[in-house]
C-alpha cells in the first residue's frame, strides 16, 4: 500500500509531468495515489434505526452514481485528449456508457477470452501501447445540501484495471486493481451544488501482469460507484472477532474500532456497541470513551462473553447484528453503522480442519463473476439464482476465483450459508516460469502485498469467509511469503492457503493442490500429511466431462486429511450470440470478432451449469455425489440399509425430511413405501425397510431405490424437493437368462446369398466374401436406412482432445467402414438360422467374428467377437454397431439408466428405469459439438414411428446406446478443434442408433492430458457382445 504525504504527492505529480517516459500504468511501484486505505464495507447512518436496516438507499449520507455516464472509447492511451477532464471540454461527439457496465457489451472493443497470457504482447512491466484500450468517462452530480461541511468520499467497488480520477478539473488520484475497492476523499475538490468528475480507465496496465486469470478480459467500470459523506469524526474501520470458547458453547466477542478525526482539534467521543439477535434482542452492550487527536486516529478495543449464542456454519447461518454508534460529548448521534457477524471457530488440529469442533467436508466450486447478458456486471438476481442452484446441488463452499467479488456476494453468503475461500486478485500465470517469475522481484513486492491487504481489510468481518487465499498460479517467492506473514499477523482466526506453496513451503496452512493425478491422490490418501488436503481446483468440467466424480469422493472419504475441494468451475462462460443465419449459439474465445486476437478457444466452457444458469448433463452428478444424506446396503435380503447423516450441524428428523423407497422389477414399479429417520448430525444408523418377500426368477431383476425429500419449504428449496437418493441392485437378480423365441422360418438359397423369411420379415445374407447382411425388410420395406455396421469411434470430447486421442486413436475412426467380410458358414440350428463371417479391419491388425442368427420369431440376433492381433493397437474409443432408421422413429423408450445422458464413469446420478423421450431431444447441445446422448446399462430399447411400428433392441448383456439425429462424424471436427458451435450442426433426416458393448469413460480429472481412470478404458485384446433386433406392431 502506497502512503504519500501531501508534499510527496505534489512532487509526484510534478515528476509525472516532466518524466512521461515512465507512466504510472507501467510502473509496478505506483499503484495507488491519494487513495484511501481499504476498510470494512460499511456506511454511516444518522440513526440506529436506519443503521439496523442497513439499506444504503435509506441513508441521507449516500448517493448512488450508477447510471448513464458520458463516455468516449479510444483504442490507445496515446489517443487521450490532454484536457478531456476539464469542465469546459467539448463532449458533443461522446456517447454514453452504463455504470456498472463493460465496454465490449456496449459497442466498444472486442471481448477476449484468455486462459494463459495477458491479452497483449509485451514485456513486463510494459503494455502494448498500440493495444491499450482506454475509456474516458464524465459525470455530474449535485451535492446534497445536508452534506455541506461534511467529508465526502467517492467509492468504486471495483472494476477498473487502472484509473485516474479528476473532480471539477482537479486531479484527485490513481488506482490500479480491478477487483478491489478504490475510495478517494474528494472533500478538497468539491463545491456546493453541481460537480463534475472525470475518469480515465485503462483496460491494461502493469497491474495486468498480476491479473492473468482464466477469464474473459473486459474493460470498464463493472461494479457500483457511489458517494457518501461523514462528519469530521467518524467510524473509520472495525474488526470483529466473534469466537467460541474451547467447549464451543459460549461466544467470545472482541472488537477493534478505528476512529478518525479530520478536525484540527482533538475530540472526545463515545462509542456504543451492541449485539442483537435475530429477534432484535440485545445480547451484548458496551460503551467506550475515546479521545481522538487532531487530524489523527484512535484505536479502541473491547471484549466480552455472549452466553450460548447460536452458531454460524454454512448449514446453520445464524447471524447477529453488530451495531456501532458514535456519539458526541453531548450524547448526540454522529453516525451509526451495522454489520452482520457470526460466532464460529475455525481450527486445524492433527492435520484436519474443524469448524466449531466438527471436521467439515468442503463440497465446493470455483466461481467467476459472470453474467451472460452483461459480461462481468453481476446483479443481485444473478447471485440469488447461483445460491439457489448451489443449495439444490448440495454445494456448501465457494472459492472466489480468482479475486475478491462484489461486496453483496459476501453478505448473501453470510445470510444463506456458504463457506468462502476468499482469494486475492493476484495471478501472474504467464510469469511463473524461469527468470520471468515476479513473486521474487522486489519492485513488485508492495503491489503483491497491497492486493492481499485490501482483500483482508475489506472482508475481515464476514462469517462466510473461512480461509484467505493469497492468489492463484503466481509462483512462489518472497513477495508471497511476506503476504502470508502479514495475513497471519493481522488475522490469526482463519487459515491461509496458497496452492503454489504445494506441500513444500510454509506459506500455506492447507495443502490445496489443483488437479493432482489419480496416482498422487491415491498415494496421499494413505499418508498422514500433517495438514488438511483440500483441492483448490479439481474435476475440470469442460465439455462432456465429470467422469470419476464418485471415485474422487470415495477416495477422499477414506483419507484422514482429505476434506474435499472446489470443482473447476461453476459457469460455462458463454455469451449468447447469433450467426449470420440468425441461429443462436453460445460464444466462446475467438468468437465475437476475436478470432484474430489472443484467445484460448472454448477453454472457458468448463462449468457445471449453463451460461444462463440452468442444469446441464453433468450438473446431476454433482448433486448426487455432494448429497448430505448417504445410504449404504447393510443386509438387503432383510431390507436393512444404513443411513448416514453427512451434515455436521443439522439433525435429520421428520420435520425437515421425508423418506421414500421403491422397488423396481425389470424397470417397473413393484412396491413402494415410506420410512422415517431421526438421526443426529454426523451420525449413522440402520433402518429396516418393509420390502416384500422376493425370490430369484430367470429374466427378472430388482432395483431398490431410496430417496430423501424436504418436508418443509425453505428459502431456496420447495416442499418435496429431492435432496438425496441411492440405488441398490438386489443379489437375486438374473435378468439375462436365456428365453425361447418361437416361430417358423423359411430358408432359401440363391446364387451368392441366403434368403430367410419369418412372417412379414425378410432377410438377405451374402454367401460370398466381401459383404454380410444385405437387407432386412418388413412387409417389403427396408427396416433400416443403413444396416447395422461395426463402429469403433465417437466424436472427440474436449477431454479426448486434451489427451490427443484424436491422433492416438484415429485409426479407429473409419475402422467400421473399411472392412472385409469373409463368409465362413451357415446352418440351421435349433430352429434358427445362423450365418457366420470373419470381418477384417483394413490397415488394422484386428478382426471381428460376426454372427447373425435369425430366430424363429423373425428377430435377428447379432453377435460380435473382437480380437486384437497385435499388442501395439491403440485404445478403442467404443465397440459396437451403428445403424440408421427413418426420421419418424422419434419416440424413444429404453430400460436402463436415465433420464439424462450418462456414461460408464458418470452414471451414479442416473437410475435404472423405463424412460421415455423423443430422439430429437436426446443430444445435449454442447457448446463445442462433441459426443453426446449416451445411455448405459440398457437392457432393451424401442423406437416407434407415427404408425406405431416398433424397432426393439434387446441386449444379451448390458448395452451402451444412443439414439440421436447425428452421426459421430457430424460432431467430430477432425484432428483439430474448429471454431464450431452447435448452431453449425444440422440434424440429419434419420435416427442414428448406436448399440454398443461399451464406450470409454469421458474422464474428469483435467482436460489437458489426463485419461479416464483405467477401469473405464478398454484395452483388452478381446471383447464379445450380442443383441437382438425385433420389428413389431403394437
Amino acid at each position: 500500500m502506497k502512503k504519500l504525504s501531501s508534499l510527496l504527492l505534489l512532487c509526484f505529480f510534478t515528476l509525472s509531468l516532466c518524466a512521461q517516459e515512465i507512466p504510472d500504468w507501467e510502473n509496478p511501484e505506483v499503484f495507488a495515489i491519494n487513495k484511501e486505505e481499504t476498510r470494512a464495507t460499511s456506511l454511516p447512518y444518522p440513526s440506529e434505526e436506519l443503521a439496523l436496516r442497513d439499506d444504503y438507499k435509506a441513508s441521507p449520507y449516500y448517493q448512488s452514481l450508477n447510471g448513464q455516464w458520458k463516455f468516449k472509447w479510444l483504442p490507445r492511451i496515446a489517443d487521450v485528449p490532454e484536457d478531456f477532464y476539464k469542465e469546459d471540454f467539448d463532449l458533443s461527439d461522446w456517447g454514453e456508457m452504463p455504470v456498472p457496465g463493460n465496454w465490449e457489451f456496449n459497442g466498444h472493443g472486442v471481448p477476449m477470452y484468455v486462459n494463459l497470457g495477458f491479452g497483449f504482447w509485451s514485456r513486463r512491466p510494459n503494455i502494448d501501447k498500440e493495444n491499450s484500450p482506454t475509456g474516458l468517462y464524465r459525470h455530474e452530480f449535485v451535492l446534497p445540501e445536508n452534506w455541506d461541511g461534511r467529508r465526502v468520499f467517492i467509492h468504486f467497488e471495483g472494476g477498473t484495471n487502472s484509473m485516474y480520477l479528476w473532480v471539477n478539473g482537479q486531479k484527485v488520484g490513481y488506482t490500479q486493481n480491478s477487483k478491489s475497492p478504490a475510495e478517494f476523499d474528494i472533500t478538497p475538490y468539491i463545491r456546493k451544488g453541481k460537480n463534475t468528475f472525470a475518469c480515465q480507465v485503462h483496460k491494461f496496465s502493469d497491474g495486468s501482469y498480476l491479473e492473468d486469470q482464466d477469464m474473459w478480459r473486459l474493460g470498464g467500470i463493472n461494479r457500483n460507484v457511489y458517494l457518501y459523506s461523514t462528519a469530521d469524526t467518524r467510524i473509520l474501520d472495525f474488526f470483529a472477532h466473534p469466537d467460541l470458547d474451547s467447549e464451543y458453547k459460549n461466544g467470545l466477542f472482541g472488537l477493534d474500532i478505528v476512529l478518525k478525526n479530520y478536525d484540527d482539534a482533538a475530540k472526545m467521543r463515545t462509542v456504543e456497541v451492541s449485539l442483537l439477535d435475530k429477534a432484535g434482542k440485545k445480547v451484548f452492550t458496551k460503551s467506550l470513551l475515546a479521545e481522538i487527536p487532531a487530524g489523527g486516529k484512535a484505536n479502541l478495543n473491547l471484549s466480552g462473553t455472549v452466553v450460548s449464542p447460536l452458531k454460524w456454519t454454512a448449514e446453520t447461518p445464524n447471524l447477529y447484528t453488530m451495531l456501532i454508534t458514535l456519539k458526541s460529548d453531548d450524547k448526540r448521534i454522529i453516525e451509526s453503522s451495522s454489520h452482520k457477524i457470526g460466532f464460529r471457530k475455525i481450527e486445524i488440529t492433527d492435520g484436519q480442519l474443524f469448524v466449531n469442533g466438527k471436521k467439515v467436508l468442503f463440497k465446493g466450486v470455483n466461481l467467476h463473476e459472470f453474467n451472460t447478458n452483461t459480461g462481468q456486471v453481476v446483479t443481485r438476481e444473478v447471485m440469488m439464482r447461483n445460491l439457489q442452484l448451489m443449495k439444490e446441488l448440495n454445494i456448501n463452499a465457494v472459492r472466489t476465483s480468482h479475486y475478491p467479488q462484489s461486496p453483496l456476494w459476501y453478505k448473501l453468503c453470510d445470510e444463506y450459508g456458504i463457506y468462502l475461500v476468499d482469494e486475492a486478485n493476484l495471478e501472474s500465470h504467464g510469469l511463473i516460469y524461469g527468470p520471468d517469475i515476479i513473486a521474487d522481484v522486489p519492485e513488485w513486492n508492495k503491489q503483491h502485498l497491497d492486493r492481499v491487504i485490501r482483500l483482508v481489510e475489506r472482508d475481515k468481518n464476514h462469517a462466510s469467509v473461512i480461509f484467505w487465499s493469497l492468489g492463484n498460479e503466481s509462483g512462489n517467492g518472497r513477495n508471497l511469503f511476506d503476504a502470508y506473514d502479514w495475513v497471519k499477523a493481522r488475522d490469526n482466526s482463519r487459515p491461509v492457503q496458497y496452492e503454489q506453496a504445494y506441500q513444500r513451503d510454509y506459506n500455506t496452512d492447507i495443502i490445496c493442490h489443483m488437479y493432482p493425478s489419480w496416482w498422487d491422490m491415491q498415494r496421499d490418501a494413505k499418508k498422514d500429511l500433517g495438514r488438511p488436503y483440500i483441492m483448490c481446483e479439481y474435476a475440470h468440467a469442460m465439455g462432456n466431462s465429470m467422469g470419476n466424480f464418485q471415485e474422487y469422493w470415495d477416495l477422499m472419504r477414506s483419507s484422514k486429511n482429505m476434506q474435499g475441494g472446489f470443482i473447476w468451475e461453476w459457469y460455462n462462460h458463454g455469451y449468447k450470440s447469433y450467426d449470420e443465419q440468425g441461429r443462436a449459439y453460445w460464444a466462446y474465445g475467438g468468437d465475437l470478432n476475436g478470432y484474430d486476437r489472443m484467445n484460448d478457444g472454448n477453454f472457458c466452457m468448463d462449468g457445471i451449469i449453463s451460461p444462463d444458469q440452468n442444469y446441464i448433463p453433468h450438473t446431476y452428478i454433482v448433486k448426487k455425489v455432494y448429497q448430505n444424506i448417504l445410504f449404504e446396503a447393510k443386509d438387503l435380503d432383510k431390507g436393512i440399509i444404513r443411513v448416514i447423516n453427512d451434515y455436521k450441524f443439522t439433525d435429520i428428523d421428520s420435520k425437515n425430511y421425508s423418506f421414500k423407497w421403491q422397488l423396481l422389477k425389470n424397470g417397473e414399479l413393484s412396491a413402494k413405501g415410506d420410512f422415517t429417520v431421526n438421526l443426529e448430525a454426523d451420525a449413522a444408523k440402520d433402518v429396516k425397510l418393509k420390502l416384500p418377500t422376493l425370490k430369484k426368477e430367470p429374466g427378472v431383476e430388482y432395483y431398490l431405490q431410496v430417496f430423501a425429500y424436504t418436508a418443509r419449504e425453505t428459502e431456496f428449496l420447495p416442499l418435496g424437493f429431492e435432496v438425496a437418493k441411492e440405488e441398490f441392485a438386489l443379489g437375486i437378480n438374473d435378468y439375462f437368462a436365456a428365453y425361447s423365441k418361437e416361430g417358423k422360418l423359411k430358408v432359401d438359397e440363391e446364387e451368392n446369398k441366403v434368403i430367410v423369411n419369418s412372417g412379414s420379415i425378410n432377410y438377405e445374407f451374402s454367401t460370398r466374401d466381401g459383404r454380410g447382411l444385405l437387407s432386412m425388410k418388413d412387409k417389403g420395406q427396408n427396416v433400416f436406412n443403413q444396416l447395422p455396421r461395426l463402429n469403433f469411434w465417437r466424436a472427440m470430447t474436449d477431454n479426448d482432445f486434451g489427451e490427443n486421442l484424436q491422433y492416438q486413436a484415429r485409426i479407429w475412426e473409419a475402422a467400421g467402414h473399411n472392412t472385409i467380410y469373409k463368409y465362413l458358414d451357415s446352418q440351421e440350428k435349433n430352429g434358427a438360422f445362423v450365418i457366420n463371417y470373419e470381418v477384417s479391419l483394413r490397415g488394422i491388425q484386428a478382426k471381428v467374428d460376426l454372427s447373425y442368427t435369425v430366430n424363429q420369431d423373425g428377430s435377428l440376433t447379432i453377435s460380435a467377437h473382437y480380437k486384437a492381433l497385435s499388442d501395439e493397437l491403440p485404445e478403442i474409443p467404443r465397440f459396437g454397431m451403428l445403424m440408421a432408421l427413418p426420421r419418424d422413429y422419434n419416440d424413444f423408450t429404453w430400460y436402463g439408466r436415465g433420464p439424462h445422458e450418462n456414461y460408464i464413469d458418470r452414471k451414479h446420478d442416473s437410475f435404472m428405469g423405463i424412460w421415455k423421450g423423443l430422439v430429437e431431444n436426446q443430444a445435449f447441445e454442447y457448446y463445442r459439438p462433441q459426443e453426446t446422448g449416451n445411455k448405459t446399462d440398457v437392457r432393451w430399447l424401442e423406437l416407434k414411428n407415427r404408425q406405431g411400428r416398433i424397432i426393439r433392441v434387446e441386449g444379451a448383456q448390458a448395452l451402451s446406446v444412443s439414439a440421436t439425429n447425428h452421426r459421430p462424424e457430424d460432431l467430430d471436427p477432425g484432428m483439430t478443434k474448429k471454431q464450431q458451435h452447435w448452431s453449425d450442426i444440422i440434424p440429419r433426416n434419420e435416427v442414428v442408433l448406436c448399440v454398443d458393448l461399451f464406450q470409454r469413460g469421458v474422464g474428469g480429472l483435467q482436460s489437458w492430458g489426463a485419461k479416464p481412470l483405467d477401469q473405464y478404458r478398454f484395452m483388452d485384446k478381446e471383447y464379445s457382445y450380442s443383441y437382438t433386433i425385433k420389428v413389431s406392431d403394437k
